[in-house]
């Protein structure tokens, strides 16, 4: 039995917050800029990941140890399920098993990442609380199981989550080896959106706060069409199956009603996450985080990103082809702060155990991607799991150590070689940052709007389309920044914003400075359609980007999947392009753009289909570079996206060195003091023999090299070069 005095105490109880009163601010007041990032105090790169020793007993411990050690282990995250293990009854919170594994953490010289517990609820909470489980789409009640299954708009969840993660502050938070805090776990669940009377009630305050008067919520939702004029606050339903999506989720009636509830549903999140953070702050000042998931569409990381201390997120790329999307996201979560380095906070060592078909992780793949994380700003290495779970739906998923624990296995010894490279590497990269020149704008509001949107073609997806732009960029060596819409775009010379459906605050003049420095922007179909309340703009598309672009579309053509329009012109450096189109066609007009390609195909042969504006140098300066802006009508093949991106790059000199050697990535990271280490990343199948782009160290081998001297590659290997 635990010692009473020692472990075990009532259960703080404190008040209710009262609704809607932690809720960040509404759309309609200027959004948070970012804030600094604060990372956890860990020299070199953080190597380890979740570790739930609370599974096995102590002779388990003694053997992981001794593993963690075999493997240069520096960090590992505990607790972040670990709620009714802490707290078995509403009335009780008994710290036994948590003192004795932060104890043993630190008596073996470990960091650690207290997680508050609080990303799966409890049997006894949802028994003693019905209300604390989500309603779904389709209005059902859940009961308890599952995780990520709480309603972030109940009271008691609140306040109980709340109150566990005060008492865990208080406990640990001046401990020497807690370095950061794990807030909840992977906010999501069915999106992380709840239909209850709780969240609807919550939805209505929230709109009061976001409209003031229901005569601005009418007319920003257009409420006159399908006599939806609402004239009590009380008469407004959260937009489900029962309400405006009679057709299925992607399916609205009214988009600014569903616009707003996923912007509601982001804030309630927020709010959630910042009263466990607050909660904690009452003891701790440590830094705190939670744990994204990439590009995750239901929440709205950009306004999510100044309540964090540091951005992480949890790596589980869906195809093992496409390193270019997990380059793409790491440098979405770097985004999150301002460019500041940040923590890959879970990956598999071998195989997940989420999918179908769970192919394992070939030889010198997982060192790869480990080394990618780190090349595009990741201060942190981290696995799930340390040891394989002895049942329940992730005992199949891959760990550092499997279920019997044997040191021998191929995986293991990746991990242990993997954790020498890093701890070698660790001091010239911790703290650097990456010197971008190229950013590519994501916007969440745009993804929301363009996927509900009824016209012209419902199968146009923004996730696929943006890694389509972003994978040339990838593919010819641009450092790139991955930023929101508000983002300050002053540092770049080349902006790519695909899709960039909704329009609102100072996109357009944000855009604009970029083209008055002599940069260039890439915009095209689709956007400029929508205002802020997801309402279309009262003018030609691409409305408030049309002056920018010098053009306006006449028509906009839609065909299924499969049907392609030939596409063909002369690029600006002389070279021909000859592609296709399809899925959207726009018939565009030039007004002060000039005609780069044309369409091939049906009525709108001979047509405009992309475009080229050239604005003079800002106040007419001599010698002074003039801006351009790519206006693209229709989304174009692979090939036709890769030879606008080169143009595009090539005219700033950003194209990279290795832009045509198959599957060879370069990525560079540079330290305050001016200090710049390159990576070297061969995701091809094939080996290469290059000529080295620059003189250096390998930090993972102690090789000199010489800039042109030729290099050999093998598929998977990584060269760590300090320049210099």
């Amino acid at each position: 039995m635990p010692d009473p005095d020692a472990t075990t105490s009532s259960a703080p109880q404190p008040s209710a917050p009262q609704p809607s009163a932690a809720l960040v601010p509404p759309l309609r007041r200027p959004r948070p800029g970012p804030t600094p990032a604060r990372l956890p105090a860990v020299p070199g790169i953080a190597y380890g990941g979740d570790y739930n020793p609370e599974q096995w007993d102590k002779a388990v411990w003694d053997a992981d140890y001794e593993a963690f050690d075999a493997a240069h282990i520096t960090t590992l995250t505990v607790g972040v399920f670990a709620w009714s293990v802490i707290q078995p009854a509403e009335d009780v919170l008994d710290f036994t098993v948590l003192d004795e594994i932060v104890q043993r953490a630190a008596d073996e010289g470990r960091h650690l990442v207290l997680g508050t517990g609080t990303g799966a609820l409890t049997p006894w909470l949802v028994r003693a609380y019905p209300e604390v489980t989500r309603v779904d789409f389709d209005g059902r009640r859940h009961v308890f199981g599952q995780r990520h299954n709480a309603c972030w708009s109940s009271p008691q969840f609140r306040r109980l989550a709340r109150g566990l993660a005060g008492r865990l502050a208080e406990r640990y938070g001046s401990h020497p080896n807690v370095v950061a805090w794990h807030i909840g776990n992977e906010y999501g669940g069915d999106g992380g959106a709840c239909y209850c009377e709780l969240c609807a009630a919550e939805f209505r305050l929230w709109l009061r706060e976001r409209y003031g008067t229901l005569e601005e919520l009418n007319e920003a939702w257009n409420t006159t069409f399908w006599s939806h004029r609402f004239t009590d606050w009380d008469e407004i339903q959260v937009p489900s199956a029962l309400s405006e999506h009679w057709r299925g989720r992607g399916h609205t009636a009214f988009q600014g009603i569903t616009l707003d509830f996923y912007r509601f549903t982001t804030d309630n999140a927020i709010r959630q996450y910042g009263e466990e953070k607050a909660a904690i702050r009452e003891h701790s000042d440590l830094p705190a985080t939670t744990n994204f998931m990439g590009f995750f569409q239901p929440l709205d990381y950009h306004r999510w990103a100044p309540h964090l201390d540091f951005a992480s997120w949890d790596n589980y790329p869906p195809r093992v082809d496409e390193p270019w999307r997990t380059a793409l996201t790491h440098d979405l979560v770097r985004g999150l702060k301002d460019g500041a380095p940040f923590w890959l906070m879970e990956q598999t060592p071998s195989v997940t155990a989420s999918r179908d078909v769970n192919p394992v992780r070939r030889p010198g793949v997982m060192p790869l991607w480990s080394w990618q994380a780190v090349a595009h700003g990741s201060d942190s290495v981290l696995f799930f799991q340390m040891r394989q779970s002895r049942g329940a739906c992730e005992m199949t998923h891959g760990a550092v150590l499997e279920g019997s624990g044997r040191l021998d296995t191929r995986v293991f010894r990746e991990v242990a070689a993997l954790g020498e490279g890093l701890r070698r590497v660790g001091a010239e990269v911790t703290g650097a940052r990456t010197p971008a020149r190229v950013a590519l704008v994501v916007d969440w509001e745009s993804w929301w709007s363009v996927e509900m949107s009824d016209g012209p073609n419902r199968l146009v997806r923004y996730l696929p389309t943006l890694l389509s732009w972003g994978r040339e960029l990838f593919e010819a060596g641009a450092q790139v920044d991955v930023v929101p819409v508000e983002a300050d775009l002053g540092a770049y010379d080349v902006v790519l914003a695909p899709l960039l459906h909704l329009v609102r605050g100072d996109a357009v003049a944000s855009l604009a400075s970029v083209v008055e420095r002599g940069g260039t922007v890439v915009t095209g179909y689709l956007s400029g359609r929508r205002d802020e309340d997801d309402r279309r703009f009262l003018a030609d598309f691409p409305g408030p980007l049309a002056d920018l672009a010098g053009v306006r579309v006449a028509e906009t053509d839609a065909a299924e999947p499969g049907v392609r329009t030939r596409v063909s012109g002369v690029l600006p450096d002389g070279s021909g392009l000859e592609t296709t189109g399809g899925m959207v066609v726009e018939v565009l007009v030039p007004e002060g753009a000039e005609v780069v390609a044309r369409y091939g195909d049906d009525f709108y042969a001979g047509e405009p289909a992309v475009t080229l504006r050239t604005h003079p140098a800002a106040g007419g300066a001599a010698g002074a570079a003039p801006g351009q802006v790519w206006y693209v009508g229709t989304e174009l093949a692979q090939d036709g996206i890769a030879a606008i991106v080169r143009c595009a790059l090539d005219r700033h000199g950003l194209v990279g060195p290795y832009a045509d050697v198959p599957g060879l990535e370069l990525a560079t990271r540079v330290r305050a003091d001016g200090g710049r280490v390159d990576f070297l990343l061969h995701h091809g199948a094939e080996p290469v023999t290059v000529a080295l782009h620059a003189s250096g160290t390998d930090l993972l081998t102690g090789r000199q090299l010489t800039a042109g001297e030729r290099l050999r590659l093998e598929p998977t290997e990584v060269v760590v070069l300090r320049v210099g």
